[in-house]
Order: C-alpha cells, then sequence, then structure tokens
C-alpha cells in the first residue's frame, strides 16, 4: 500500500523505520509537527520523525494543521491507501480522515478502551497496572474511541517509569502497526468496535500531578516517582525551594519511625517518612543544579536528620 506515515516524537519513530522496512508498502511521504525551538540558542529544529524522514529522502509534510487547505490538496495528490499515525500531536478531522481509502490508523500506546487520552502510559504506571500494551485502531471523531485492529501487551516490570516502559511498547508496538497494515492489504483484518465496559481516560499529566504528596502511602509516591519519569519528573520543595526526587525510590516496609515528609540523614543514605513506612531516596535535583545522588545532595547541603520535605 502507499502510506503517508504521521507522527512527531522519538516514540513514534521505530514505527516509521519497520515501514520504511517493509516490503510490502511504500511510505510515500510524512506528516509531523512544525520544527520547534530547542536547546540553549532556541533555534528551530525539526522533530525526530522529520528528521529520519528527511534522511530517508522521504516527502516531509509540516502543516500548522492539517485543516490547512494546501496539506489537504498535497494529501490528495500523494493518493495514500492508509495513513498510520504514531503521537503526532494534532487532532486529525474531516476532511482528512476521508482522502485515504483505508482510514487514518493511530497506534495508541494502552489496552484500548482503557487509557484513553495523551498520556497513557504514564496513567498505567500511576494506577499500578501489572499488564500493559499497544492497541492498533481506526481514528474517528472521539477520543480514541474507534474500532481496533489488533493489540500486543507488555509486563510492567516493578521498576518500570512510564519512559521504559513507553521505550519497549515503541519497538513492540511498531511490529504491529507493520502486522495492521499487511492486514488491512490482504484483507485479514477486521477492524472490532471498542467495548463499552472498561473505559479509562489518560490526560496529560500536569506538573501539579507530579508533586509529591509524603502524606500518602509510600506505594503511591512510589508509582508518582516512576509514572512522572522522565517527564514532567516527580518533585517535592525542599528549604522553600523546588526539588526534583529524579531517580527510584527504595521502599523499606519494616521502617515506620519517621513521620511523613521527614528526613532521616544517614553516611550513604537519606530515608523519608510517608503515609505508610519509610522510602530511600534515589536520585534528587535541587534547582538549577544536575541530578545527584540523595547522600551527596545531604552532604553537600549539609542537610540534618529532622528536616522536612513539602513544608
Amino acid at each position: 500500500m502507499r502510506l503517508v506515515f504521521a507522527g512527531t516524537p522519538d516514540v513514534a519513530v521505530p514505527a516509521l523505520e519497520a515501514l520504511l522496512a517493509s516490503d510490502r508498502h511504500e511510505v510515500v511521504a510524512v506528516v509531523t509537527r512544525p520544527d520547534a525551538p530547542a536547546g540553549r540558542g532556541r533555534k528551530l529544529v525539526a522533530s525526530p520523525v522529520g528528521q529520519r524522514a528527511a534522511e530517508a529522502g522521504i516527502e516531509v509534510l509540516k502543516p500548522a494543521k492539517p485543516s490547512d487547505p494546501e496539506f489537504l490538496a498535497r494529501l490528495t495528490e500523494l493518493a495514500p491507501d492508509c495513513c498510520p499515525v504514531v503521537a503526532y500531536g494534532a487532532l486529525l478531522r474531516e476532511p482528512a480522515l476521508a482522502i485515504p481509502e483505508h482510514g487514518w490508523v493511530n497506534l495508541h500506546f494502552s489496552l484500548l478502551p482503557a487509557w484513553r487520552g495523551a498520556a497513557p502510559v504514564q496513567h498505567a504506571v500511576l494506577a499500578g497496572d501489572q499488564v500493559a500494551g499497544a492497541s492498533t485502531f481506526l481514528i474517528e471523531r472521539g477520543l480514541d474511541s474507534g474500532p481496533v485492529y489488533g493489540v500486543i501487551t507488555e509486563e510492567v516490570r516493578p521498576t518500570d517509569t512510564s519512559g521504559e516502559l513507553l521505550d519497549r511498547l515503541a519497538r513492540s508496538g511498531a511490529g504491529l502497526l507493520a502486522a495492521t497494515m499487511d492486514g488491512i492489504e490482504d484483507g485479514t483484518l477486521i477492524a472490532r468496535p471498542q467495548p463499552v465496559d472498561g473505559i479509562t481516560l489518560a490526560p496529560k499529566i500536569t506538573v501539579e500531578d507530579a508533586r509529591i504528596d509524603w502524606s500518602h502511602p509510600a506505594l503511591r509516591i512510589d508509582r508518582v516517582v516512576r509514572g512522572c519519569a522522565p517527564a514532567p519528573g516527580a518533585w517535592t520543595t525542599f528549604r522553600g525551594e523546588r526539588l526534583k526526587v529524579a531517580g527510584p525510590v527504595k521502599l523499606l516496609p519494616g521502617q515506620t519511625g519517621l513521620a511523613a515528609g521527614v528526613l532521616a540523614v544517614g553516611k550513604n543514605s537519606v530515608r523519608v517518612g510517608t503515609g505508610s513506612h519509610e522510602i530511600e531516596l534515589g536520585e534528587v535535583q535541587p534547582q538549577g543544579k544536575k541530578a545527584m545522588r540523595a547522600a551527596d545532595w545531604a552532604r553537600g547541603a549539609r542537610i540534618e536528620s529532622g528536616e522536612q520535605l513539602g513544608g
């Protein structure tokens, strides 16, 4: 089939690579978000998908909106049979949806109808899901509500951050998207409506969502740290400034002596009380500084046991 691939960030690149490697399909163009400022110089930089497509010599389309008349005209000229989508980042509506014969097929990183929305992997980690996955589905007007072609599953490991889990899903999901394109082409795949039960939503995680409440149980705090890594990053306050909890925490089920948010500083460790048992901090990142081991931070800042996180 003739394909026009839509995607923007790094997580979409494995799927583009899988389709470029296919001997059954031709990627005739890529749609991505416009170049954005990045780095200290704030120079305009192409998206990871745009960069990879340019390296492959593929036409790159960067509409401000996919409803722009010039983009719609060019997409019509390209005459794609299908438009696979991974984390494109813009809302697709008619008439764009009507141009490819087989529509726009999205690779979404959840087991639909669970975690519809912008941050499915983060919400899966925050909720303590033991199994995550990815789904391919036909895009329609509703939020991630279209009929599903296929799914793959992935175990959520106890130490997984959302970034680590998403990296694995991006790789396995790339194969699922390529197989979905094969099945659509030969007619062996039929999209099935999503169940009406089990719908959960996964809105974008805000900075305030990532703030640690030390009165919560240790297990919940662990999920916030892992679920918000690498972005936006779990955080608290210390001595009136923001402190990012950048690395994994260690649960200490047998230790319950510290009140919520109170620190205990040892030679090589920093423990903190929660609403249940204590945890040991891994890495922290003080405001304006690089991430460092919690013990090094405590020595450098001359922190004493009994000081408080989170005000």
